[in-house]
């Protein structure tokens, strides 16, 4: 046998042998998990508000240094 045959024949086996872990089950789009779609939107909507009182403190900031205020 040649190392192409050996290498295809390896692979074939492989594939029949084992099952990924990542298409084990497939996702329920119906039935979302709301707690981690409330998660995700709560640390998303933390971060902004974050963003936007950084921001505001640093033109306050930016005015008070350069006499603007």
């Amino acid at each position: 046998m040649t190392l192409h045959r050996l290498l295809l024949r390896a692979a074939s086996v492989s594939k029949i042998g084992s099952r990924s872990a990542f298409t084990a089950a497939k996702p329920d789009h119906t039935n979302p998990n709301w707690l981690r779609v409330g998660l995700a939107f709560g640390t998303s909507a933390f971060l902004w508000g974050l963003l936007f009182k950084q921001h505001s403190t640093d033109v306050h900031e930016y005015k008070v240094r350069n006499g603007l205020e």
